[in-house]
């Protein structure tokens, strides 16, 4: 019952740990590494893609299994410890508020260069010719998407199925970041990884909805706007999941987000979400921000809930 608000805790208080030894760095290195081996396949690239998907899911499920196992077989106590951390690496509350006020304080001083430095360690889109409304824009989405798939479905898969199956969703997370791509490259490679971090975020991006638009009615009685543009426009990104938390981010804020932008040279035409609303201005950063940790806080308080709730 309290192996996640420890986790969350930590998160808050330390943030994202910079050191070598971090799993999910470990997870980049291991998909590095094996790539190379799965395309030498002989199979289709999308039947080597998915055996190496699977792979690499299932052996880092298996592996965190048998770690907490052996600790909680030492003592319970190590073994909890060993499931706050693992957790704790798996959430990013305090990146994620810290990346995105970076930006807040550059566009502040009216630094658009800087903002725009700091906004293309975050994004993926092309931040040249973005105007300091396309710049807050960006960061608001990055806050809104990242909060479903950095915070709501981490949290979501440890109480499932504890460490085991949060460090698996992070490798899950971790191939569509790397492989998940509609290029030439990875078109048929990344499909079934892309595929399967869809489907991992399903749930996660749709309960977001809810518990955003219950923080927003508690931060500024616009949770009934977060909830009904959501409903409404969440289906309207091209992703499948990440346009659920931005419509309750767009309602909640009152502002329009999406809309054409530049990937990789690339104009990628979407739709506007919250068209009706105003355009995004600096200041939103940092109600975004406030938004994310109080849904975060929210959906902590009913994890836990439930998972009480079911021990007793």
């Amino acid at each position: 019952m309290y192996i996640l608000p420890f986790a969350f805790i930590l998160d808050l208080i330390l943030g994202d740990p910079q050191f070598a030894h971090h799993p999910i760095r470990h997870m980049g290195k291991a998909i590095e590494i094996l790539e190379p081996r799965f395309r030498k396949s002989r199979m289709p690239p999308i039947i080597s893609g998915a055996f190496f998907a699977v792979f690499l899911i299932c052996s880092t499920w298996g592996l965190t299994s048998v770690l907490t196992a052996m600790a909680h077989g030492i003592h319970p106590i190590l073994g909890t410890m060993l499931e706050i951390v693992l957790i704790y690496f798996c959430i990013s509350a305090h990146a994620l508020e810290e990346a995105a006020m970076e930006v807040w304080h550059s566009l502040n001083r009216n630094d658009l260069r800087e903002a725009k430095d700091r906004l293309a360690l975050i994004v993926g889109r092309d931040v040249r010719e973005l105007s300091e409304s396309g710049v807050a824009g960006a960061a608001v989405e990055t806050v809104a998407e990242n909060l479903s798939d950095g915070l709501i479905a981490p949290l979501f898969f440890a109480a499932l199925g504890g460490a085991p199956l949060v460090m698996a969703y992070k490798m899950i997370n971790t191939l569509d970041s790397m492989i998940g791509y509609k290029n030439k490259k990875y078109e048929d490679f990344g499909k079934v990884a892309a595929r399967t971090d869809d489907v991992a975020n399903f749930v996660p991006a749709r309960v977001s909805v809810p518990v955003i638009s219950l923080a927003a009615q508690l931060l500024s009685a616009r949770g009934v706007q977060a909830f009904q543009t959501a409903r409404k426009e969440g289906a309207r990104h091209s992703s499948p999941n990440a346009g659920h938390p931005e419509a309750a981010f767009a309602g909640a804020l009152g502002v329009r987000l999406g809309g054409p932008n530049h990937y990789h040279g690339q104009l990628i035409s979407k739709p506007h979400i919250g068209a009706k609303f105003g355009e995004v201005q600096s200041g939103h950063i940092r109600k975004a921000c406030d938004l994310m940790l109080l849904s975060s806080f929210l959906w902590l308080l009913i994890l836990t809930a439930v998972v009480f709730f079911d021990i007793c």
